[in-house]
């Protein structure tokens, strides 16, 4: 049951998550390294699991304004990075969210309930996946270091003398014959602030310098370059200090003000743990890994899970990009003959979004070639196929997919999405079939529930339509509509006992979200975009 919370907490709790979500994670120059407080009640502002179901609550509120990446490859590449980071971070169980927004601005950023953003931008501007990690790693920080929690308990403790001061300030300037008193009182009012900013900027510099600390030495122990972060900073700082062409520094910069000195402090602390021999050389390379046989090496032709980095890369440059003609357009100086394979899949990608499929089909069967058994460019020929209008091949080649990647997330809903597009009964219960085998786990999966109450829509079952559709509403963040919509599915006469019971059950569930959105005066108009809209066709 959803919890709603504390009301102590929410409005800042909130202010703070919106601020993170515009601006990234607040920080400036880098300083000493500071542990964290011991004496800090931090943690007694907001029980753990109300901080998951804050960050439950943040999530429907992102995907009901269109703001993330639903891609379920590019999703799939960003959460194996992010748990290989959080399991080498020094809390591996805290319960991690993490998830791309379509945002091309260069920024990352961590709030409360463990959710950790990043946006295409910024995996647009890295050169290699370690500086990505290394983004991810200096996020991953400052959630174990609980910084959101500690700055809103150091902002609660400074209020009031700092209220005071300019409350003295204010009386004063009052007690003046000046005709200037007015002048004087709004100075104080001003300094007042500024000094809570100053006090503010001096409490997180030492969250900065401790992320990067903490940060590099998760990033080596999850067995990337430490000095990916380094490079990453290094290549803003210069591009910020170059300003050419009208370039204008990155939100990253604004939140995350990066210094000689931090850049020089983050090099020399990658470079120490460089020289440390690796965890794995304790193990004698002959008796083999503990849990492997003796000689296993992997299978030739088998990719690195690094190489994935240039293929989500590529995607994003596609999603990401403002309308279709300038994806396109986007390739005209990166694609040539001897581009890189994800570079041409990529184009191909974009020729997909623009209408062009005939082309894109020839673009990936070229790749085919080189790349027979690759499965993002397999899964994009057969969605090519399927947009040039050949529904014999691309069938055949989902169905191969499926075969070999049975409830694979990403071929299972680009197959169904198809199935639904060619819009008849069968083809509705086809796409039933191949999606029916992820519900079990895909409760908060807004794409699965959107297709599948579509699927079930095509075949004729209207009561499991409005079942998936009612929970793609809450997972849009629309509660009030889909708390409407299961009471009007539950008064059907048709309705069994079975999924009667289902839909009270979800109800209840539902209800504490519903009853904390109206208490905070948020209208069902304004809870983000409804059930239907938009089964993302994005490439």
């Amino acid at each position: 049951m959803i919890v709603s919370l504390p009301t102590r907490l929410h409005p800042l709790a909130l202010a703070l998550s919106l601020a993170l979500l515009g601006s990234g994670t607040a920080g400036a120059q880098s300083g000493a390294d500071a542990l964290p407080d011991m004496g800090s009640s931090a943690a007694s502002l907001i029980t753990p699991a109300e901080e998951a179901r804050y960050g439950e609550m943040v999530m429907r509120e992102l995907r009901g304004r269109d703001l993330l990446v639903e891609d379920p490859l590019v999703e799939g590449w960003l959460q194996g990075l992010g748990f290989r980071i959080a399991a080498s971070s020094d809390e591996p169980d805290h319960g991690y969210t993490f998830f791309m927004m379509r945002d091309r601005r260069i920024n990352a950023f961590a709030t409360l309930g463990g959710l950790v953003g990043m946006n295409a931008g910024l995996v647009l501007e890295s050169q290699r996946e370690d500086e990505v990690a290394g983004v991810m790693a200096h996020e991953v920080a400052h959630v174990t270091q609980s910084h959101v929690l500690r700055s809103a308990e150091k902002s609660q403790q400074n209020q009031l003398p700092i209220m005071l001061a300019m409350l003295g300030a204010i009386a004063a300037a009052s007690q003046t014959e000046s005709n200037s008193n007015g002048n004087a009182i709004g100075a104080a009012v001003i300094g007042a602030q500024a000094l809570m900013a100053q006090m503010q900027i001096n409490y997180t510099r030492s969250n900065e310098s401790e992320a990067d600390r903490i940060g590099i030495d998760t990033l080596s122990r999850a067995g990337f370059d430490p000095l990916g972060i380094a490079d990453f900073f290094g290549r803003l700082q210069r591009a910020s200090r170059g300003n050419q062409g009208g370039w204008q520094a990155p939100e990253y910069l604004r939140s995350h003000p990066v210094t000689t000195t931090r850049i020089a402090e983050a090099r020399d602390r990658a470079v120490l743990l460089a020289k440390r021999p690796p965890i794995s050389s304790s193990i004698n390379r002959e008796e083999g890994h503990l849990l492997l046989p003796v000689g296993f090496e992997p299978e030739r032709g088998m990719a690195p899970r690094a190489a994935e980095y240039a293929w989500a890369r590529e995607r994003l440059r596609v999603i990401s990009a403002p309308t279709a003609r300038e994806a396109v357009a986007e390739y005209a100086g990166l694609v040539g003959p001897e581009s890189a394979p994800e570079v041409r899949y990529g184009y191909a990608l974009a020729l997909v979004r623009n209408g062009q499929a005939a082309l894109a089909a020839r673009q990936l069967d070229a790749l085919l070639a080189e790349l027979p058994k690759h499965l993002w460019v397999r899964l994009a020929a057969a969605e090519a196929a399927h947009k040039a209008g050949r529904p014999a091949d691309a069938t055949q080649r989902f169905e191969a997919l499926l075969a070999e990647y049975p409830q694979h997330r990403a071929t299972s809903l680009s197959y169904a999405e198809a199935l639904i597009e060619r819009g008849d009964q069968r083809s509705g219960r086809r796409a039933q079939g191949v999606l029916r085998p992820l519900l079990a786990g895909g409760s908060e999966d807004l794409l699965l529930q959107q297709r599948f109450g579509r699927a079930s829509e095509l075949a004729g079952d209207s009561n499991r339509a409005a079942e998936s559709y009612a929970e793609a509403s809450f997972l849009s963040g629309r509660a009030e509509d889909a708390l409407k919509q299961l009471d009007q599915l539950k008064q059907r006469d048709d309705v069994d006992y079975v999924q009667r019971a289902r839909v009270e059950a979800r109800m209840a569930e539902m209800m504490p979200v519903v009853l904390e959105m109206r208490r905070i005066g948020l209208k069902p108009e304004d809870q983000g975009r409804r059930p239907n809209e938009g089964l993302d066709n994005r490439s």
